[in-house]
């Protein structure tokens, strides 16, 4: 076997020899905005080392990979603070708050205050200060069992017993390892940008946006937003369940594991009750329900069930959907490429939206546009008609449902607007969380192949300009929300995975998505299947697996 291997270095296409072994890191030119590598199409940290004739693309802290790459790293060097100025404390990472992160002390003693944060700013900027490398490495099953179960870890070590490789991937850093989930920046130096603030009795760790990195993300506070991961978090909390290890111990019973989808279940179907009653409680004044929320948020399924809950309260709902006035595509506003921008306000008629609100509310009927997507791929020529009588509401559902220039003469009070995310509060271990678009991406996957044919690799190349969709035209509006709905369901990725894994399987490693499809296998190999036939007809889920009560 050769020593020496060939190394054709992207974009350029420069070919070098270099010995086997060679670290990656002495192969790429410069260091900083670079924070990873693609090898073969794989992300891989800089720490790595060539063991085979390859190509090498550097990530830069830029792009969506170099930024999550980029935050992860920073959860780890957060926890690595934590354990040096609290090393009594326990510290797990909460959720996401736009460009932060909510970390907390999960243990018996007292919340946090701001001299902790302050205490932990400064422990954080020392190890950046100190560029310690951040090293990957293998050490046997028993030993990282051990290890965690030691360093008081226990969702890292209870995710360990429930994997059985004998070697385990793991990340060091001065005296500090975890898992080896996803690559890492090559040492601390590298995080420089970050702050860590005091907030509502734990600790928000901001980070940079990948359109400036140098600088810390927009941060407004959302209560709301904030409430509902809560929420939601007190849940898991009461069910036992707030990481993978907790939910996988449940799989091995189909008792357990059934129960547990009945009683994620009930906690959806209580909670639409409860915006039912908000609803029913300003019938008289609130006539239409403005419902959005980003890509496989679950919107179309929580509509229906809504309506079927308003029903049982003697109010008789009408669903409309917005994408129903879409404008002709060659009306359609373009985008920076010259082609069609579905996501922008402008590509639906909102003139003609605002027309038949006003025919609705003085009690004339009026005929509602049907946009045909499949057969026609435009507007139908006859549409539907609707009138609201005394008990009618109208629930329209769609992605700038939100967004105020919708509406622009719409009278205060007569629209109740809800806002629906799936915004999982389950942790993969003791550092490592699951992140809301990854969750969303998975149902997206599955079910643009179980209703589209999509393969998979053109759900992984469209999603960027989803994401950048909902940047512009959904997150900046969700504050505006009277109530927000959590739309996650604590077991579903162990079901999506049953539908994931094998669609993710047939991206080929000559792909540039290559790197995605196997991040995201990765991920759901954490996960032990639940029963797919015990999930309701009626579950949000069943929107993308198949097998719905309703019809779409």
């Amino acid at each position: 076997m050769s020593n020496q291997l060939k190394v054709t270095i992207l974009p350029d296409g420069n070919v070098q020899e270099t010995a086997r072994g060679t670290r990656l890191s002495d192969l790429l030119p410069g260091g900083y905005p670079v924070v990873a590598v693609k090898i073969c199409n794989n992300y891989s940290s800089l720490q790595d080392r060539i063991r085979a004739d390859c190509s090498i693309e550097p990530v830069k802290i830029s792009s969506t990979a170099g930024m999550r790459i980029y935050r992860n790293s920073l959860i780890y060097l957060f926890e690595l603070a934590a354990k040096k100025t609290f090393p009594e404390r326990r510290v797990v990472i909460g959720h996401s708050l736009g460009h932060a992160f909510f970390h907390r002390f999960r243990d018996d003693g007292p919340q946090a205050v701001e001299a902790d944060a302050l205490s932990m700013d400064k422990m954080m900027r020392d190890l950046v200060s100190r560029d310690l490398p951040i090293v990957p490495d293998e050490i046997s099953w028993k030993m990282a069992v051990e290890s965690f179960k030691s360093r008081s870890y226990p969702a890292s070590s209870q995710l360990m017993e429930e994997l059985n490789e004998p070697l385990v991937g793991i990340w060091r850093c001065d005296d500090m390892i975890s898992i080896r989930h996803t690559p890492m920046v090559p040492s601390t130096g590298v995080l420089k940008t970050f702050a860590v603030e005091f907030y509502r009795g734990g600790f928000l760790l901001r980070y940079p946006s990948s359109q400036n990195p140098v600088q810390l993300g927009e941060w407004d506070d959302e209560p709301k937003l904030f409430s509902v991961y809560e929420e939601h978090k007190k849940w898991g909390e009461i069910l036992c369940v707030s990481n993978v290890a907790q939910l996988n111990y449940l799989s091995r019973n189909r008792s357990r594991a059934r129960d547990f989808i009945q009683t994620a279940e009930a906690l959806h179907d209580r909670k639409i009750a409860e915006l039912t009653g908000m609803v029913t409680a300003r019938k008289n004044q609130t006539k239409i329900i403005l419902i959005a929320g980003p890509s496989s948020s679950g919107k179309t399924t929580f509509t229906k069930k809504l309506a079927l809950s308003l029903k049982s309260t003697g109010l008789k709902p009408q669903l409309i959907s917005l994408d129903d006035y879409y404008k002709e595509r060659s009306k359609v506003p373009l985008d920076e490429e010259g082609k069609p921008d579905f996501e922008v306000l402008e590509a639906l008629d909102i003139d003609h939206f605002n027309r038949n609100l006003e025919d609705l509310f003085a009690g004339r009927e009026t005929e509602i546009p049907i946009f045909d997507f499949k057969r026609v791929g435009g507007r139908l020529e006859k549409g539907r008609t609707v009138r609201l009588d005394e008990d009618g509401i109208i629930l329209y559902e769609g992605i700038h449902g939100l967004n105020p220039n919708l509406t622009p003469g719409l009278e205060k009070g007569k629209a109740f607007r809800i806002y629906i995310s799936a915004l999982t509060q389950l942790n993969l271990d003791d550092h490592d969380r699951i992140p809301t678009t990854d969750n969303r991406l998975i149902r997206r996957i599955v079910r643009d192949h179980q209703f589209r044919s999509y393969p998979a690799i053109d759900t992984i190349k469209m999603w960027p300009s989803v994401r950048r969709g909902e940047e512009r035209h959904i997150f900046p509006y969700q504050g505006s929300a009277d109530v927000m709905f959590n739309s996650a369901l604590d077991y579903e990725l162990a079901i999506l995975k049953i539908f994931a894994e094998p669609l993710l399987r047939t991206v080929s490693p000559i792909e540039k998505e290559y790197g995605e499809a196997r991040r995201l296998m990765a991920f759901l190999r954490n996960f032990s299947p639940f029963p797919v036939e015990d999930v309701p007809e009626l579950s949000i889920i069943r929107e993308f697996i198949g097998g719905s009560g309703f019809h779409y």
